[in-house]
């Protein structure tokens, strides 16, 4: 192997070329001649020679290849550093726009994440919020129907006029100063309809959820929601028994005061003389007038209103109709032994009238008075034998007589229900019973007309 432009000739083995052999043989023989060497001598025929302007330098194969190893490799980082600067500026442009775009990609994950945050955050104080407004709509609404409930507390039972209470109340009824435990006198067929007062206390049925509510990030874990619509439900029922009470005492209200006003009606009484002729009794104070509902009140509150006024309206018929004699003047069943007109007379078997009914009794049995009065007449009277006179004002008067015994005497203010007398047979009498007479402006009329208006009264 020998370059071109250095003439250097590079033999690999010598017995490539005879010529030249022989020649460099024969000029080494010459020229070394004295030096022989050993017979049993080889020429190493394996490697590489350099020669250079008569200089000979010989590689072995493995120098060789590492050489020209390393001079390729030499070659091949120069090649790969040179095509490195070459691109590098592209590469770095690369790799510096991808760096970015996935900066930019995080980026955008985080304010997507920042935004999600922000909107579940937002929907939380939005769910609080509407939580906290529902919850104060539901405070606000229990103390109302707590304020509804006090009203129906205070309004008095609605107990029907002219009977007996029953005892099972444990006290009996004390109307116009009558005394204590004394029972009154009741309409003819003593059947009353006692309507027991509703219940009125409306209670709510839970307040515990109204003063300790979990906050709105567990809602969703407590059941908050499912509170919430209890709660409403229970206040809703409350509501609607409220209501439903409102309107049974109103329409008992309203019942009532047209059965008193129909009393006075079928009996031919003047309502303005009645109320003229009731006493005022001990009532007095400074005048208020009571305020009518404004325009924005609920229906609550004008049917409350129109319920307080109708129980001042009964309030003034039951004082009024207190004077009224529709009572019976004996406790307990009824049975005539006469009734009211044309009779035979029992002493002279002739057709006479009789201005009263008979209550059949027996001897001792107590006589009350049927209505409010003042006693005008107490002792012996004719055939009435003991007879005791009660006027009632406005022209009405009650006679009670064959009495055994008078325990009133003549100016005595009466109530009703109170113990006049007791059963005889005293005066024109076959028998013990109590006559008794209802008379308007002196005249009699017959008791059972009374009667049977305060059944109806009392039956509705």
């Amino acid at each position: 192997m020998s370059p071109a432009g250095a003439g250097v000739l590079m033999s690999n083995r010598s017995a490539h070329h005879p010529d030249r052999h022989q020649h460099h043989h024969a000029h080494d023989h010459h020229a070394r001649a004295p030096q022989r060497r050993p017979a049993h001598h080889r020429p190493d025929r394996n490697g590489y020679t350099i020669v250079h302007h008569g200089k000979a330098v010989r590689f072995g194969p493995v120098v060789f290849w590492i050489v020209a190893g390393s001079i390729v490799v030499m070659g091949a980082w120069s090649a790969a550093t040179a095509t490195y600067f070459a691109f590098r500026d592209d590469v770095l442009t690369r790799l510096i726009a991808r760096q970015a775009e996935m900066q930019y990609a995080y980026e955008d994950r985080i304010a997507e994440l920042r935004a999600r945050v922000d909107r579940t955050t937002s929907r939380q104080l939005l769910d609080q919020e509407q939580y906290d407004q529902k919850l104060n709509q539901i405070m606000r609404r229990q103390a109302l129907l707590e304020s509804r409930a006090a009203a129906l507390n205070a309004m008095p039972d609605a107990t029907p006029t002219g009977s007996i209470k029953p005892t099972a109340r444990g006290q009996q009824s004390t109307e116009a100063g009558a005394p204590a435990g004394m029972p009154k006198p009741s309409p003819i067929n003593d059947t009353v309809i006692f309507v027991t007062p509703p219940d009125r206390e409306a209670r709510l049925e839970s307040r515990t959820p109204a003063t300790a509510q979990p906050r709105t990030e567990f809602a969703k874990a407590n059941g908050v929601d499912s509170v919430l619509t209890n709660l409403n439900t229970a206040l809703d029922k409350v509501e609607g028994r409220q209501v439903a009470i409102l309107s049974s005492v109103e329409g008992t209200y309203e019942s009532k005061m047209r059965r008193m006003r129909g009393l006075i009606t079928d009996l031919g009484l003047d309502m303005a003389q009645l109320e003229a002729a009731t006493p005022r009794g001990g009532m007095g104070g400074p005048f208020i007038p009571v305020a009518k509902p404004s325009a924005e009140a609920s229906a609550f509150d004008r049917q409350l209103y129109r319920i307080n006024l109708s129980r001042a309206q009964v309030d003034k018929l039951t004082r009024t109709l207190s004077l009224v004699p529709y009572r019976k003047p004996v406790v307990g069943n009824v049975e005539f032994s006469s009734g009211f007109g044309v009779r035979s007379d029992p002493f002279l078997g002739r057709p006479a009238m009789h201005s009263g009914l008979d209550f059949r009794a027996a001897t001792g049995d107590p006589v009350r008075a049927t209505a409010n009065g003042k006693v005008v007449n107490a002792g012996w009277s004719g055939g009435y034998g003991r007879m005791v006179e009660i006027d009632h004002g406005n022209g009405l008067s009650t006679r009670y007589g064959h009495l055994s015994a008078i325990n009133v005497k003549v100016g005595e203010h009466i109530a009703i229900g109170q113990v006049i007398g007791e059963v005889g047979s005293t005066g024109r009498s076959t028998g013990p019973h109590l006559h008794y007479e209802t008379r308007i402006d002196g005249d009699a009329v017959d008791p059972q007309k009374f009667l049977r208006a305060g059944v109806r009264l009392t039956q509705g």
